[in-house]
């Protein structure tokens, strides 16, 4: 069994003006209450609960505000500043799901508002996720901290979830196919796998996406420094966020897509680079490290696993040196005259000029099976409503028996 954690997303299905008015209020009051335990410096909870106490939140918010403060003030993020529109957190027991399959709109959720008021209100999942979100519902996966926030006049809650994958049944090296994955900047993904003959076979390419992503991340450095060096701030980090939403679909429909790749082979295995060593050593200067450290290596890496990882596909991760300079069919290390060209200078092999990404992604499945195997844990990996008539729904209720990065702003994970 594997141990996945997944982000689960809901948007709440047209809130009446009550509910939205109880939303804005515990969202200002949670604000306030960070705020002010953030200028105060807090490092430890029990200062953060002296600050964040008289505050008419519930008990959910305050407790998750208490352990959220103090990474801020210290290493673990180590905040020189407060974003201003941060998610409302609760912590794990905060949120409360139920569910109606015979409703149109199937879930609800109870959102504490303070600690004698909640609210139910009808929710909408993101669809690939129902599976998830049945589980938790079903106690079959394990709730984690939840984050209120609103976008674009939309609110919206992020759950986490953490559950039990079973790993597919065990087969020997000989049985398994082994697919390296290449990330890069000119193809954004490229996978490939040998046939039985040892020969690369069915390599895929997702270079377009690399040109749109490419298009998007210059569009934003160009844009957000004119709006910044004219003052508009938030005009800047509104159209950022616009921007990083459209690269994060791109990311998730890539990713979707290689792990429906490997699910086309028999007893497939994902081979990854282990991108330590690549941000490790990535000195290229400034122009050249901004555009690497900001591309999207981690979170693409992280999303390969846990959407493999959830269909029961192993992923493995290797030391990349030198997996784009070496030759795939003799190991000569050759050179690339352009990005998508390599060029082998063994002249008794009869590679010549190859692909590069494919030759890299070859080069990575390979150095797993040479036995340099680097496993490494990720325990963070991390990734539309309708109207439609209630049939039965929960009711709005009074407390329950029960109820006892710099910056890090809205769509902080």
């Amino acid at each position: 069994m594997t141990e996945l954690t997944k982000t689960l997303e809901l948007k709440l299905v047209d809130p009446n003006a009550h509910k939205r008015r109880k939303l804005r209020e515990t969202r200002d009051a949670y604000q306030h209450a960070l705020q002010d335990a953030f200028d105060a410096g807090c490092t430890t909870q029990t200062e953060a609960n002296d600050v964040v106490v008289n505050y008419d939140l519930s008990g959910y918010a305050k407790n998750a505000l208490k352990k959220y403060v103090p990474q801020l003030t210290t290493t673990t993020y180590n905040a020189g500043d407060l974003h201003d529109d941060h998610p409302v957190r609760f912590t794990n027991e905060g949120l409360r799901l139920d569910h109606h399959p015979e409703n149109a709109i199937e879930w609800y959720v109870k959102i504490p508002h303070h600690e004698d008021y909640h609210l139910w209100m009808p929710a909408q999942p993101n669809p690939d996720q129902r599976n998830w979100l049945e589980a938790l519902h079903a106690g079959d996966a394990e709730m984690g901290e939840s984050r209120l926030f609103q976008r674009d006049g939309t609110w919206y809650l992020h759950v986490t979830a953490t559950r039990d994958v079973e790993d597919r049944s065990e087969v020997s090296t000989d049985e398994r196919t082994l697919i390296g994955v290449d990330i890069g900047e000119a193809s954004l993904v490229t996978v490939c796998h040998r046939d039985d003959h040892g020969s690369p076979t069915h390599p895929e390419l997702w270079a377009d996406e690399g040109k749109t992503v490419r298009r998007l991340r210059k569009t934003y450095f160009t844009a957000t420094r004119r709006l910044q060096q004219r003052g508009s701030d938030r005009l800047a980090e509104s159209f950022g966020d616009d921007l990083w939403n459209q690269i994060d679909d791109v990311f998730h429909r890539v990713t979707r897509e290689v792990v429906e790749y490997a699910e086309s082979v028999e007893n497939p295995v994902l081979v990854l680079e282990d991108l330590t060593y690549i941000r490790e050593s990535m000195d290229y200067g400034e122009y050249m490290n901004r555009r690497l450290h900001g591309w999207g290596f981690a979170k693409l890496h992280a999303q390969i696993r846990y959407k493999a990882v959830e269909r029961g596909i192993p992923v493995e991760t290797v030391n990349p040196r030198n997996t784009s300079k070496e030759c795939y069919a003799c190991d000569e290390v050759g050179y690339r005259p352009k990005q998508a060209t390599f060029t082998c200078t063994n002249d008794d092999c009869w590679v010549g000029e190859y692909q590069a990404d494919v030759n890299g992604a070859i080069n990575i499945a390979d150095r797993y099976l040479s036995g340099e195997s680097r496993s490494r844990e990720h325990p963070n990996d991390d990734d539309s409503a309708e109207d439609g008539a209630h049939l039965t729904a929960p009711q709005d209720s009074q407390a329950d028996a029960e109820t006892q990065q710099l910056t890090r702003g809205t769509y902080a994970s």
